[in-house]
């Protein structure tokens, strides 16, 4: 049991997900500390506000108002756990883009204009096409996939100017952001898809629920009622799933991951680099272009058209996510879930206290900052398992290697020995490095210079 424990422990996955935990309860502790601080220096708020507030920071998806006493109360709140997969939705996949991209060496930073021109193309598809003649779930699929398909080429121009003009991806991707912006502007100024029924919705496109087309509920609304959820959580984590066999278990992946290491060892060996930057881009974008997707067509939701002054913060909001999930895709659900579970929580601080929700952007920042820093949590969990099990074996009195060096233990508790010395190879000195003349044998002396006839 201890070995297998050891084992588990030794694994990067398992460094990467404690670093990631760590991430989380300290941005969550720093919230609730900001939390105290305002309420004991707020002679209006006090330290039962305070308390209330820290609850909700850390409970407050469960959050199920006030009793008639005032007093919060808890249990399972359907619609903010349903709403909460609904948001996760488009987060997941984001995430996934930017995490495809870091495996790949990559940084998609466009992935906010590639989530642009998905949401474009989907809503003129799930609008333009009649539902009176074409079926409402076959103008979902085409409407799907031709956003994912924008997004995909979309991102290929980063890839392309990347692997042929050798221009920074992210300098490139910041162009096509704004680009996209205006063009979708541009596309959406004076169509027919803007909302002229309702007079204050102008600004926005009509929901695609004004052609019969959204998303399956998949009885999630009988599990979540009155809450946003719908199948679209069920498709983002199937994807989520596609992209780890894909990244992992596939030649591609493995093509694609060498050229992010080295793009240039990568070509030595016969890989396309160029072809594989550009899909590597191509399938971050497609990712970025799903999401849009999955998240207009579940027809609860509307799109404003005039974009061309801001960029949509769920693109950006891809990058924590994959940073948390150490770009892993499975982990990317689970952490796309928490930041979608954030924004729960900050509207229930924003409505049953003082508080707002900003508190919120505050507990994220330090998460993401702490992300940053995971190879260094990383490295600080390595080395104390290092430290641990060299006292485990002083203690047993075994001794590391194959047990015929003698090995000295330090005061910290490290062997003494040699930092590349393996196991199998233990330290030497100076005057073993080379052997004795008594050890040596007759054929040996006859191979060595200056000897047996030959000159230097």
């Amino acid at each position: 049991m201890n070995q297998r424990l050891s084992q588990l422990w030794g694994r990067d996955g398992t460094k990467s997900v404690l670093a990631s935990l760590i991430s989380i309860l300290i941005g969550m502790a720093v919230g609730g500390v900001i939390i105290l601080i305002v309420g004991l220096a707020n002679s209006t708020l006090g330290l039962n506000s305070a308390w209330e507030g820290i609850r909700l920071a850390f409970l407050g998806l469960f959050s199920t108002g006030r009793d008639a006493s005032g007093a919060l109360t808890f249990g399972f709140n359907p619609v903010n756990i349903g709403d909460m997969l609904f948001r996760a939705t488009p987060l997941i996949l984001t995430g996934l883009s930017v995490a495809v991209a870091f495996k790949t060496g990559l940084f998609n930073i466009g992935a906010p204009g590639q989530y642009l021109m998905g949401t474009a193309v989907t809503l003129m598809l799930a609008l333009g096409i009649p539902s009176e003649t074409v079926p409402p779930a076959l103008i979902w699929l085409i409407a799907f996939l031709g956003g994912t398909l924008a997004g995909a080429l979309w991102g290929c121009i980063p890839g392309l100017v990347k692997a042929f003009l050798n221009i920074n991806e992210v300098l490139a991707c910041i162009m096509t952001n704004w680009i996209a912006a205006n063009l979708v502007t541009w596309v959406f100024d004076g169509s027919d898809f803007r909302n002229l029924v309702e007079n204050t919705k102008s600004g926005y496109i009509y929901k695609t629920s004004f052609n019969n087309v959204e998303t399956a509920k998949l009885g999630l609304d009988q599990i979540f009622p009155n809450s946003q959820v719908n199948g679209g959580i069920v498709v983002a984590i199937v994807i989520a799933i596609l992209v780890w066999i894909l990244m992992s278990k596939t030649t591609l992946g493995y093509q694609l991951k060498a050229c992010g290491a080295n793009r240039h060892a990568a070509r030595y060996a016969g890989i396309a680099d160029k072809r594989n930057i550009v899909l590597s881009m191509a399938i971050a974008g497609g990712l970025s272009g799903a999401g849009a997707a999955l998240y207009y067509l579940s027809g609860n939701t509307e799109f404003f058209w005039s974009t061309y002054q801001t960029l949509p913060a769920i693109g950006f909001n891809g990058i924590p996510v994959a940073l948390l999930a150490a770009s892993n895709p499975i982990a990317v659900v689970f952490t796309g879930c928490f930041m979608s579970m954030l924004d729960i929580v900050g509207q229930q601080i924003t409505n049953l206290t003082a508080y707002n929700e900003y508190i919120t952007d505050v507990i994220i920042a330090t998460i993401v900052y702490l992300s940053a820093f995971s190879l260094v949590i990383k490295m600080l969990l390595s080395g104390r398992k290092k430290r641990r099990a060299a006292a485990e074996e002083e203690e047993n009195g075994e001794l590391p290697g194959d047990g015929e060096e003698t090995v000295s233990f330090g005061q910290d508790g490290e062997p003494a020995v040699l930092p590349g010395a393996s196991e199998a190879e233990p330290a030497q000195g100076p005057e073993e490095s080379a052997p004795s003349p008594e050890e040596s044998s007759p054929g040996d002396e006859g191979e060595q210079p200056g000897k047996g006839g030959e000159k230097a």
